[in-house]
Parts: C-alpha cells; sequence; structure tokens
C-alpha cells in the first residue's frame, strides 16, 4: 500500500521482500501471487486427502476456514481485523434479525462498514490502491453476505409461489450454523479473491454433492447413461494456470512499459494529435487487463483444484468447470457491442447485482443497480466518472443498433463489415470508459478528456438527443427478474 511518501507500506510478511524487489513488484502484491500459489497447493491436498467420501463435512468446513484466516492473516495483516468483524457482526444478525427483515439489516451493515472502509482510505491512504488491498477481500465477503441473507429470506420468509425459478433453487431453507457461515465467507479458496458463490452450491462441494448435483441438472441419466462420472477438475486447472501465466508475464512486459501514468505525461496531452492519442488510449487500457485476468483465472483455478466449480456438460459434451468463472477473454476481446463486453467482464458480480439489486426493487432497477455497485467498488471519483460516461455509451450504443443493425443483415460480407466496424468503436468506447477506473482521481480523468476533447461524450450525447428511439421489444436479458418486477407492480 502506497503512503504519501511514495514507499509500499507492508501489510503481511516480509520473507518475501527480496523477491519484490527483484521483480520490481510491489511487496503486497507478492505477498498476493505468494497466498494464492499456496492456496493452490492447499486446494490439491484438500481435494485428494480430505475428500467427501473419507472426511465428514465439519472437518472440510473446519479446514477449509482455518486455512483461509491463515492466508488472510499473512497477506493483509492487521487489515485483516476488518474482515472477522464484519462476519461476526452479520452472523449475530442472522441469528437473531427476524426473517423478515433479515435481508434488509445484513445488507445495510455490511454495505455500510465496507463504505466506510472505502471512504477511510480515501484521507488515510490517499488514493493509495492495490489489487491486495484489504477492500478487496472485504468486498467479497459483502457479496456474499448479502447473497446467503437474501437466499434465507427467499427460503424461510417468502411463499414458493412469489419465488422466480433461479431465487426458488436458490432459496436457503434453514440458516447456516455459525461453522457453516464461516467457512462459506472465509474459506481459503475464495476469501483472497473470491468469486462470490451460492450457499448452496458451496454446502453440496463441501458435503460431496456438487458434480452429481450439476449432472442431474442437465438430465445425466435421460440422456442414457446410468451412473454420474467423477468428472476431473485437472485439465480445466491447468488450463487456467497457463493463462494465469500468459496474463503474468504480459503484466510484468507490457503493463510495465505502458504505465496508466503516461496518460497525463506531457507528450500525450500536448502533442501528440488526437487519432495517436485515441491508439495510444487503447493500448494503454490493454495494457491494464492481465493483472485482472491473471488474479481471477487464478482464482477460479483454485476452487477447481479443490473440486469446486463444475458447471456441468457444454454443448459439445464436454464437461465444464466454469460455474465461478469471472471473465470470457475471448469474448471479451472480440466484443462487437458495449453490452457483449460488460456481461463478459467480472461476470460474478454482474451477478451478484443482479440477484440482490435489480430482480428485487420495484422501481428504477437500473438506476439502483448502478448506485448499489457505484458504492461497491468503492468512493473513488474515477469510478462514477466511469459509471456515469457508461450509461451515455450504453444508450447510444443501443440507439444506433436499433437504427442501423438491420441494414447490414442483408449479406455475410456485410454482416462481416458491421462487426469488424463495431468491433472497433466497441474497444474504443471501452478504453475512453474505463480510464478513470484506473486513473481514480479528478485531476488526471478531467486532463485525459479534455485531450480528448470529451469525444465519447458528445457523440453519445448527441445520437440520444437525434437519433429516433425505436420501440423496443421485451427485455429478455434476465426475463425472470422482469417478470418478478410486473407482478409487483399489477
Amino acid at each position: 500500500m502506497q503512503d504519501g511518501s511514495g514507499a509500499y507500506r507492508t501489510t503481511g510478511s516480509t520473507c518475501l521482500h527480496p523477491l519484490s524487489e527483484l521483480l520490481g513488484i510491489p511487496l503486497d502484491q507478492v505477498n498476493f501471487v505468494a497466498c494464492q500459489l499456496s492456496a493452490l497447493c492447499a486446494a490439491f491436498w484438500f481435494r485428494l486427502y480430505l475428500s467427501p467420501g473419507e472426511t465428514s463435512p465439519a472437518v472440510r468446513h473446519a479446514f477449509a476456514t482455518i486455512f483461509g484466516i491463515y492466508f488472510v492473516i499473512f497477506c493483509f495483516g492487521w487489515y485483516s481485523v476488518h474482515l472477522f468483524v464484519l462476519v461476526l457482526m452479520c452472523y449475530g444478525i442472522m441469528v437473531t434479525a427476524s426473517i423478515s427483515n433479515i435481508h434488509r439489516y445484513s445488507f445495510f451493515v455490511a454495505m455500510g462498514y465496507l463504505t466506510i472502509c472505502h471512504i477511510s482510505r480515501i484521507y488515510i491512504f490517499h488514493y493509495g490502491i492495490l489489487t491486495t488491498d484489504f477492500s478487496g477481500p472485504l468486498m467479497i465477503v459483502t457479496q456474499k453476505i448479502t447473497t446467503l441473507a437474501f437466499q434465507v429470506h427467499d427460503g424461510l420468509g417468502r411463499r414458493a409461489e412469489d419465488l422466480s425459478s433461479e431465487q426458488h433453487r436458490l432459496a436457503v431453507k434453514a440458516k447456516p450454523s455459525f461453522l457453516e457461515y464461516v467457512s462459506y465467507l472465509l474459506n481459503f479458496m475464495s476469501v483472497i479473491a473470491g468469486p462470490c458463490n451460492n450457499f448452496k452450491d458451496y454446502i453440496a462441494f463441501i458435503e460431496g454433492r456438487h458434480t452429481h448435483m450439476k449432472l442431474l441438472e442437465v438430465n445425466w441419466k435421460e440422456k442414457g447413461f446410468h451412473s454420474l462420472p467423477e468428472p476431473s477438475p485437472t485439465g480445466a486447472v491447468m488450463h487456467k494456470l497457463c493463462v494465469t501465466l500468459v496474463s503474468l508475464l504480459l503484466f510484468l512486459t507490457l503493463t510495465k512499459t505502458f504505465p496508466v501514468t503516461s496518460l497525463v505525461d506531457d507528450w500525450f496531452v500536448h502533442e501528440a494529435n488526437f487519432l495517436t492519442r485515441l491508439c495510444y488510449l487503447y493500448i494503454v487500457m490493454q495494457a491494464s487487463k492481465p493483472k485482472y485476468y491473471f488474479a481471477w483465472t487464478l482464482a477460479d483455478a483454485v476452487n477447481n483444484a479443490a473440486g469446486f466449480g463444475f458447471s456441468g456438460v457444454d454443448k459439445n459434451g464436454n464437461f465444464s468447470w466454469d460455474l465461478l468463472s469471472n471473465l470470457n477473454i475471448w469474448k471479451i476481446e472480440t466484443a462487437t457491442s458495449f453490452k457483449m463486453y460488460v456481461e463478459n467482464w467480472n461476470i460474478q458480480t454482474a451477478t451478484w447485482l443482479k440477484r440482490v439489486c435489480y430482480e428485487r426493487v420495484p422501481w428504477y432497477p437500473t438506476v439502483l443497480t448502478f448506485i448499489l455497485s457505484a458504492l461497491w467498488h468503492g468512493v473513488y471519483p474515477g469510478y462514477y466518472f466511469t459509471f456515469l460516461t457508461g450509461i451515455l455509451v450504453t444508450l447510444a450504443a443501443r440507439t444506433v443498433r436499433k437504427n442501423y443493425r438491420h441494414y447490414f443483415l442483408s449479406s455475410k460480407a456485410l454482416k462481416a463489415v458491421y462487426d469488424i466496424v463495431t468491433w472497433a468503436v466497441t474497444q474504443l468506447a471501452v478504453s475512453y470508459t474505463v480510464a478513470p477506473f484506473v486513473m481514480l482521481a479528478v485531476e488526471p480523468t478531467i486532463s485525459l478528456y479534455k485531450s480528448m476533447y470529451f469525444y465519447l461524450h458528445i457523440i453519445s450525447l448527441l445520437i440520444i438527443l437525434f437519433l429516433p428511439i425505436k420501440p423496443q421489444a421485451h427485455n429478455q436479458r434476465w426475463p425472470q427478474t422482469l417478470n418478478s418486477l410486473n407482478k409487483k407492480m399489477d
């Protein structure tokens, strides 16, 4: 963590300091990688030597929790106290609150505590932010606390006919024990870097029902198979570790070569022409991605190595281990629309926002979901620049698509031209939109946008104001959500 003098303040073990100096990477980030690699080894050991067939669920819960607590303390030092305080407070709510209010109290306490921590970092650490900052695991735990609270409320406080099919499937019919609660929130597979997952899936994994449950969901036996297989995650883990390695190499080279700080250099702001700035911004934003690819793919691999994350069978009949995947790199890099890009980035957070906000609020679900997303991410001004710009770009892109896309569907050649153009526009628009997210502060953001003449803001506003808005078919993105909202409003 960076203090006011520019030096990095360690929060965990200092035994990795020589490696940190050798690689030129802050010690906190080295601690993070060391913890995740240790978690990967522990995950293989957990699956092989504490398998559900030979070990009781209580023992698996206990070991998963103990390892998780150790990794958190190693990686974050005394900051880990914030995590434990929040978990204990919310378990108190889980035990004492009425079913009709359990989700509300848990939500406001978890989000309130997280927001206080976010605000304190602004004033105490002066915009110092790293992947391994203690707010990272606090954000994941907040997602899990609120997810579980809403699912307990669904299972014990609402009628089955009032639930969507997904809510009914995920509803929790009994309050968890203390061991189950802390294991779900603090297990070593996801406590450092996530992702958020569902309580019923986690309990099924601990009890050894996870893979069989997913195979039954895809009607495995009805397809002519008489017995349920035992899918191995080894292939998926090896593939994800290869992606992780490539991402790490890119981070050590590309990210160092094109730092975000270069976007406020005099050369970029005052000397480069507009086309050069446009291309250079795209390169810098591409260079900022590998750290996310690395952290999220490694976290996915850790869960898979423990035997968690099986999602069933894909369209080709192959076993799939993407239940907990947080991104789809291929779809991100080939996205031809802003919507497609966003849907494949930070997937589990988007799912959480849908389940605790979008499908539950009776009015203005899009606006309230945006507000929740912004508060959850933090209080850095750059986040709000990104989200507000994203709203404009999304509305403009939707308008253009509805007005012109149908003209390019008459032939394969025209469709190919449309895809190429929309890919380029999407990538440039995303780079422009997310730049404040990684720059954090107001001054560099305004400097960047002034050097780009606020071009995307202006174009988006002109499109929204002057292009006709055609009638929109019923949005099918979250159909169960919208149906449930319609029922509330009838």
